[in-house]
């Protein structure tokens, strides 16, 4: 058996596609286009790497986007400053706003992001939109999670009564895919088993998954003698390692060995990463629609 690959890359296009005519569609309406506005604080070239997708993509659909960049010494309440600032429209409106992690350790990073307000929360990380995800009401969903639910119904893979495991519980990724995939409704309804550092004997846990999605940052720590044959694997894992004297990007599964044993897989690079931006984007214009309709 050889695992079918799931096309992040390509799904992302396809979405691109229908956010860039929903934009034009906003712009008409409302004779302005949807503004995202992102915090980069300090030089860490990942960071800088995954702002520059972010802000490209938005300009592929339509979205305007401005990076602001800040110094890596900023303390916690210049970080909070600036995004009231951006908040009260000193650096122009701004429908999204979201703060690139991580930030630096001397930083209290919740109290960074609880300043964000919770109707420009594009990233989903306010306990606002965590609540109303929580209760099964969504509004802005985090982006990896929704991209990982939306790769799972674009490839027609059930979901309802399948036993998911998710390997992670990070409030980025773990936490609300696990809610996402036990909701009601499409891409959900699973039975969820959420693992994490503390968790005795995690391959006896992930063998029982119809569904593996692993998420940790720890690369190739999913081998193929924890996957259950014809299973799903989910590879959110963005890992830089050095092999044979080149830097190269990898996911937290044992790629080449997982997909002998699985049914279906996502590649890294390539599979879950180009989802994340594009589900940014689809949050930024729910965020300029949703305002612009209060501000009627």
């Amino acid at each position: 058996m050889t695992a079918e690959l799931l096309d992040g890359r390509g799904l992302a296009g396809r979405i691109e596609e229908s956010l860039r005519a929903e934009a034009a569609t906003f712009s008409g309406v409302f004779r302005r286009r949807p503004r995202l506005v992102v915090v980069l604080v300090g030089d860490m070239a990942a960071s800088a790497s995954y702002v520059k997708s972010k802000h490209d993509a938005a300009l592929r659909v339509g979205i305007d986007a401005e990076v602001i960049r800040v110094s890596a010494d900023a303390d916690t309440a210049t970080l909070v400053g600036l995004v009231n600032e951006i908040a009260r429209g000193v650096h122009g409106s701004a429908d999204g706003i979201l703060v690139q992690l991580p930030l630096p350790a001397h930083v209290d990073t919740i109290a960074v992001l609880d300043a964000v307000p919770p109707d420009r929360d594009v990233d989903g990380f306010h306990p606002e939109n965590a609540g109303l995800l929580s209760q099964g009401r969504p509004r802005f969903i985090p982006c990896t999670a929704a991209g990982v639910q939306r790769m799972l119904i674009d490839a027609d893979i059930p979901t309802a009564g399948r036993h998911a495991v998710i390997v992670g519980r990070s409030d980025i990724v773990g936490r609300p895919l696990a809610l996402l995939l036990s909701a009601k409704g499409s891409g959900g309804d699973a039975t969820v088993t959420l693992c994490h550092s503390r968790s005795v004997d995690l391959a006896e846990h992930t063998r029982r998954a119809d569904i593996l999605v692993a998420a940790v940052g720890r690369p190739g720590m999913i081998g193929r003698e924890m996957v259950k044959p014809g299973a799903v694997v989910i590879d959110v894992g963005i890992n830089r390692v050095e092999r044979e004297g080149r830097s190269r990007l990898v996911g937290d599964v044992d790629f080449e060995a997982v997909r002998e044993v699985a049914g279906w897989i996502s590649p890294v690079p390539g599979g879950v990463g180009p989802l994340t931006v594009v589900m940014l984007l689809a949050n930024t214009l729910l965020a300029a629609e949703l305002r612009s309709r209060a501000e009627g």
